[in-house]
């Protein structure tokens, strides 16, 4: 089984694909190359082992595994049908014990031992991968913030009712062979089910988890055919349970919750993109804002002095920035230009025609970045001094970059505690001291099974987000 606590050194080696790439090795080439690998090794290592574990148990037992734990915040977990498994980080704040993760690990192990994925004829992976990335960072391409639709509409979905009461029951057989606890797979399945009844009451997408709507066709409590799949694993579950691995409470401590830029956030004079995976910085004591369509900078002074918008736009094949201006922006006001590398990134950088305008300077930029071209405009107002305004451009040019592990923490600094539960506590009451800003209560009774009506128990522990 190959860890992707290892995987950021194989960077280079999967640099060059092999003519019998699968699926997944390709998916996990991108996310390397975006840098979405959850940077966290106790994480990662632990993941393995619990998924190393199960396996095991499977008929598959020793041959050759990729697990990946993804840094995203979407509640998801999925194979690609070529022995790599991904986990979303966000999944982990909703579980609460090593069982709850050998019940997701153990079924989509079950799935790539029962080759579900080669079955679903109408569903072909395989040319899914170089896709998932633009997916995941963008449903619209030509906006910048319009982002992280359900990435299982890629991978994952589709499965069915009766390829998932098959992925449950041999999950749960190598569960209980593990010596994990069946029982944890209906707890998963409640939390899932709970995370999906509060998405819909509040207005917002369900969750994109596959079990979510193959396996929900009723409540999982009721579902006899599900009941009979988890008591013939439990009847095999031996008496002492094995040893967990790591503290599954000790590790939530300081986890990432969320991702408040996923579909960006300006923090400052910066800006940070989580979906997209970039950083633009404007100039000091610049006003920056992020309307839906593009991130605006004002200089100090207003538009009358000067102001820089950035838009996202979809890049187009064989197109370099000097083309994309004059063939896809079919710009023809551009009376001088230059071809850059700024770092790496191929861009182009011109000059407006302003005969026929009111400002002193106009400037035009496209840089293409991860995936994507970034259009920059900027105007130099009547009250603005050109020359500074240049370099405040050039600036902000050299602003735009990936998005590197201490944009992430700074952009996103919410993070999992736990706390001991005092006596006259209440989900409100924690609530009140909560980072979260939508529906803390709901959220916090969610994420520790006790959505709908709960309240937390004196001397239990529970997460809280700070």
């Amino acid at each position: 089984m190959r860890t992707v606590a290892a995987v950021a050194s194989l960077a280079l080696a999967l640099a060059a694909p092999s003519a019998a790439a699968g699926s997944g090795e390709k998916l996990l080439r991108e996310l390397i190359e975006d840098d979405r690998i959850y940077q966290d090794e106790r994480w990662q290592e632990y993941v393995r082992q619990v998924a190393e574990r199960l396996l095991a148990q499977t008929k598959d037992a020793g041959k050759a595994y990729t697990i990946a734990l993804l840094d995203g915040s979407d509640v998801n977990a999925f194979a690609t049908g070529d022995k790599h498994i991904f986990v979303s980080r966000g999944l982990l704040s909703f579980l609460d014990s090593e069982d709850q993760l050998a019940a997701v690990l153990g079924h989509e192990l079950a799935h790539e031992v029962a080759r579900h994925a080669r079955k679903r004829k109408a569903t072909d992976l395989a040319g899914k991968s170089l896709g998932f990335i633009a997916a995941l960072a963008t449903g619209r391409s030509e906006l910048l913030r319009d982002v992280a639709i359900p990435v299982t509409a890629l991978y994952g979905a589709g499965y069915g009712r009766e390829m998932e009461l098959e992925a449950d029951r041999l999950g749960t057989g190598y569960m209980a062979r593990a010596g994990y606890h069946p029982a944890a797979a209906f707890e998963v399945l409640e939390r899932l089910a709970d995370n999906e009844a509060f998405a819909r009451k509040v207005g917002r997408r369900p969750g994109p988890y596959h079990r979510a709507s193959s396996v929900f066709a009723s409540h999982p409590r009721n579902d006899l055919r599900l009941h009979a799949a988890h008591r013939d694993a439990a009847d095999a579950w031996r008496a002492e349970a094995a040893a967990p691995i790591a503290d599954y409470w000790e590790l939530l401590e300081g986890l990432a919750y969320g991702d408040v830029a996923a579909a960006g956030v300006v923090k400052g004079t910066t800006y940070y993109h989580g979906g997209l995976r970039v950083v633009i910085e404007f100039p000091s004591g610049w006003q920056v804002a992020a309307p839906q369509a593009q991130v605006t900078g004002t200089a100090p002074g207003g538009t009358a002095v000067g102001s820089i918008v950035v838009a996202r736009h979809e890049p187009v094949r064989r197109k370099s920035p000097a083309e994309y201006v004059t063939d896809v922006l079919r710009r023809e006001d551009v009376i001088g230009g230059e071809e850059r590398d700024l770092d790496g990134a191929p861009a182009f950088v011109g000059e407006i025609d302003t005969a026929e305008s009111n400002v002193q300077l106009q400037l035009i930029a496209v840089v293409h970045l991860r995936r994507s071209m970034f259009l920059f405009r900027g105007e130099c107002g009547p009250d603005g001094d050109p020359r500074a305004f240049r370099e405040q451009f050039e600036a902000t040019l050299a602003g735009l970059r990936p998005m590197t592990l201490a944009d992430a923490q700074a952009a996103n600094s919410r993070r999992i505690h736990v706390v001991s539960v005092e006596p006259g506590d209440t989900y409100e009451a924690l609530a009140k001291t909560s980072a979260l800003r939508k529906f803390p209560a709901d959220t916090l009774r969610v994420m520790n099974g006790d959505y709908p009506h709960g309240q937390p128990t004196p001397g239990d522990f529970v997460k809280v987000v700070r």
